[in-house]
């Protein structure tokens, strides 16, 4: 079977990052006189490209290399800015517990995402996100993800009879299909159709704008390509906000358009349009990469997808409520487990407001930097045995997750804490739960996906398995 075009360029790629010589290393910036403070170190990598290669596509083996090199937080050239890279539990929560206010969420991802995800909660700061994150919480509470789940498992098992058994299926692309259909029923309100199709199709050209390393408006280009795409959202989510606010439907659309704060705080029409636009990029990527690398996982060993289908069997019903939960908790293990192994959000992005010291070296103000959430998982001394897929270490009895607060973060933390994880877990809980009960699934032996990575890893080739019929 010939190898993909883009997978071959992957390939000739990483070997030419992988043999260029190591440099020296450089400091990101003098610290202060007198401040103690040791510099940050790193290499810029390539003219021009920097190491944006080996951080797209191996970021987990980049982040060890250079960590190996350079300590926990080190700097490279990537993406068109000079970048730093915090790994580690205790430097994730130097940076996420923000107590001096030093790390901007809106400046740090606004030069990734900003021009496609504008004013979306997460690229907003302090009293501001506070309030914003205030009136939305609404639409996730209890009762909301109640009413959701039971047009999430209306299209699930619309999804899922169109799979087709058989050998190489790809998995990924399948998941990527449906969690759209799903995020178009339960958060849009639009019935599957021509309008949810041109919705889709404007939905991943406006994700992938940002995942470009030519970050101009090009025609013919991802970056101009989601410009135009974002523009479309924008022109489609203002044309129904009339209809939303002057009806009583249960669709997070209709519910942004109603959110109230505690003290009558409402979004205004653009706010609820931003909010849309950022929402279904966050729920629907997130997801589909979750599902897809659980499933994979539970190919991969199949005592684990036996375990989990006879907890499944043992509910005794064709879908999941939201308070079957606690009866499938093999489910949340291999779930968690997952999570730690392939985080959807792989890295997440800050700005330096001010000079400002992690882990003891100096961080000069304007500092584009990621936090490593998916390496930070996958690393000693932080996790042991990190490569083995081990539900069990969430096990009561183990439970590695709590050695460090922020040990696992998959959902990163404190006031920026994913807002839609619990519906992210339900959305995947709920497919795999229907899944298990249709189908039964495989992977060669040694078969490993080709990672590429966008919001975090995800399989670039399509993620095949043999698909079975129960």
């Amino acid at each position: 079977m010939p190898v993909p075009l883009d997978l071959r360029a992957r390939e000739i790629a990483t070997a030419v990052v992988d043999r260029l010589p190591a440099r020296g290393p450089v400091p990101l910036a003098d610290p202060p006189p007198g401040s103690g403070l040791a510099p940050v170190m790193g290499e810029p990598g390539l003219p021009v490209l920097g190491n944006t290669l080996g951080f797209m596509q191996r970021n987990l083996e980049f982040s060890r290399e250079q960590h190996a090199r350079f300590g926990p937080v080190f700097w490279t050239n990537a993406f068109g800015t000079r970048l730093l890279v915090v790994l580690g539990p205790d430097n994730i929560e130097t940076v996420l517990q923000n107590r001096d206010k030093a790390f901007s969420n809106e400046e740090g991802w606004g030069y990734f995402i900003g021009p496609f995800f504008d004013r979306g909660v997460m690229l907003m700061d302090f009293d501001e996100h506070r309030a914003h994150r205030r009136i939305m919480q609404g639409a996730f509470k209890r009762d909301r993800l109640v009413s959701y789940l039971e047009g999430m498992n209306r299209a699930i098992a619309h999804g899922l009879r169109s799979w087709e058994p058989g050998d190489g299926f790809e998995l990924f692309e399948a998941t990527k299909t449906l969690t759209l259909d799903i995020a178009t029923e339960v958060f849009v309100g639009a019935e599957p159709g021509r309008d949810a199709d041109r919705l889709n199709e404007a939905f991943i050209h406006t994700v992938h704008g940002g995942q470009t390393v030519v970050r101009r408006d090009v025609p013919g280009g991802r970056w101009h390509k989601g410009l135009t795409s974002r523009r479309e959202l924008q022109e489609y989510f203002r044309g129904q906000i009339a209809e939303k606010r002057a009806g009583d439907g249960d669709d997070l659309f209709s519910v942004l358009c109603h959110a109230e704060g505690d003290d009558g705080e409402t979004f205004s029409d653009e706010d609820v349009v931003n909010h849309m636009i950022f929402v279904l990029m966050a729920a629907h990527d997130t997801s589909t990469i979750t599902f897809s690398m659980l499933a994979y996982y539970l190919a991969k060993h199949p005592e684990w997808q036996e375990r989990l289908r006879a907890e499944s069997e043992a509910l005794g019903k064709d879908v999941i409520g939201y308070d079957d939960l606690d009866a499938l908790p093999s489910m949340d293990l291999a779930f968690k487990e997952t999570l730690r192994m392939n985080s959807p959000v792989g890295n997440i992005a800050r700005q330096a407001t001010k000079d400002t010291e992690i882990d003891g070296r100096f961080v000069p103000a304007g500092t584009n930097m990621m936090v490593g959430l998916y390496p930070s998982m996958r690393m000693e001394p932080w996790w042991s045995d990190p490569d083995r897929f081990d539900p069990e270490r969430f096990s009561e009895g183990r439970r590695e997750d709590t050695s460090h607060k922020f040990a696992f973060t998959p959902f990163g933390g404190n006031v920026h804490k994913c807002i839609g994880m619990h519906f992210g877990g339900l959305e995947v809980k709920a497919i795999l739960h229907q899944m298990l009960l249709r189908s039964t699934w495989t992977v060669p032996a040694g078969y490993e996906p080709v990672m590429d990575y966008g919001t975090g890893p995800f399989p670039a080739d399509g993620l095949p398995i043999t698909l079975r019929a129960r």
